[in-house]
């Protein structure tokens, strides 16, 4: 009894001095078989992305500037000086009203010195007249020869013309006199006035604007540019949001009205002209604004999505073992109660980050596998051996 009892205090007393070196033995055990023991065909872990319902759209994105469906250039026909002035920036314009007249002495004494030439013309014309007349008398009675008849006929003939011809001068020169009062051709607002009082105006060559008049400011429209990558989607009719800076916090409405054939090249890039139809009723909107523009393809609400990168597995190597006819592309490997099950699907409306999944049996929340995590027993080659996750075709992500 007492040989037991000195045995085990030997052996205790033992163990006590070396608790140390027990302990760290027994660490590097459990680590060890954390690392390398276990079940070796442990189950592999996988990458996954979830399956969602909600909203999707297809939209193509563009800026533009905001302008007046219709605006009028006003000009002058005439040279001059301007006189006075009777409108202003902002100023409401109906037809007909008077915007500026220009300086007319001159213009008037043109029309003086046509209605002088009008009158000589005149003059000569009727002297011209009386002697064909005495001379057609005459050569009836044959007191003269034919010739002279015909020549004071000719006579007649030519101041009859010169008539006319100084009538159109005159009408030209009464018509520049009136040209020295601009009036507006149209009813609308002035959004831009070009020249002071005391300005001289010269139409020589070329007819200078004056002013420019937008029609309706109540009814805008956004002129933008769409690349010929997005022009095939973009059709007339199709709604369209926007935003300026000017109202950073609301989002306006609009509708594609044209899409120009006339294409324009940026920096290489063709591009196309898309207008847009805007309501300003409330007269916010001003010309000249920069639109942020969003131009709505297509819509759908209360459906299945996911992320884009979450289709891009060519293949389910490695996740399922006998996949069958089975291919990414027709179909989903959807993780369901620790199973890994291959769901037929189609795809559906696609933007730039979310795809639209059509399928009956999958549900909100599946969880879609992209990938593999870790070692896979029956791939070979490098990433087998290095045990990256897996990616699009079997190769690391």
């Amino acid at each position: 009894m007492n040989k037991n009892k000195n045995l085990i205090t030997r052996t205790a007393g033992w163990l006590w001095r070396k608790k140390w070196w027990i302990l760290i033995a027994m660490v590097v055990w459990i680590i060890c078989s954390m690392l390398f023991g276990g079940n070796k065909s442990q189950r592999a872990e996988y990458a996954t992305a979830v399956i969602m319902r909600g909203d999707i759209r297809q939209v193509v994105t563009a800026t533009g500037e905001i302008r007046p469906v219709n605006t009028v250039s006003v000009g002058s026909q005439v040279s001059g000086t301007i006189d006075n002035l009777y409108v202003d920036y902002n100023s409401k314009v109906t037809k007909g009203e008077k915007l500026l007249t220009i300086e007319p002495s001159v213009l008037q004494a043109s029309v003086d010195e046509a209605k002088a030439s009008l009158d000589s013309a005149v003059s000569q014309r009727n002297y011209a007249k009386n002697e064909y007349t005495r001379n057609k008398t005459l050569y009836n009675a044959g007191y003269i020869a034919r010739s002279e008849m015909e020549q004071s006929q000719t006579n007649y003939e030519q101041a009859e013309s010169a008539v006319v011809r100084a009538q159109s001068q005159y009408d030209k020169a009464v018509t520049n006199l009136g040209y020295a009062t601009i009036v507006s051709p149209v009813d609308g607002t002035i959004i831009s006035r070009k020249v002071d009082v005391g300005q001289t105006v010269a139409a020589s060559f070329q007819t200078p604007d004056l002013f420019e008049i937008a029609e309706d400011l109540s009814k805008m429209q956004i002129e933008t540019s769409v690349s010929e990558a997005d022009i095939g989607m973009i059709r007339e009719g199709q709604n369209v949001t926007f935003t300026v800076d000017a109202y950073a916090n609301q989002t306006f409405a609009g509708m594609v009205r044209q899409i120009r054939l006339s294409p324009t090249t940026t920096s290489n890039v063709v591009v196309y002209t898309v207008v847009i139809d805007v309501d300003n009723s409330d007269l916010r909107l001003m010309p000249g604004m920069t639109a942020f523009v969003t131009i709505i393809v297509s819509e759908k609400t209360d459906v299945l999505k996911t992320q884009n990168s979450a289709l891009l597995l060519r293949n389910f190597d490695g996740i399922v073992d006998n996949p069958g006819d089975a291919t990414p592309a027709t179909h989903l490997a959807v993780m369901r109660d620790k199973k890994i099950t291959l769901i037929p699907y189609t795809k559906g409306l696609a933007t730039a980050t979310e795809t639209e999944i059509i399928s009956d049996e999958i549900r909100d929340g599946d969880k879609l596998i992209i990938g593999r995590m870790g070692k896979s027993g029956k791939s070979s080659g490098n990433n087998n051996r290095r045990g990256g996750m897996r990616g699009p075709g079997g190769g690391p992500m």
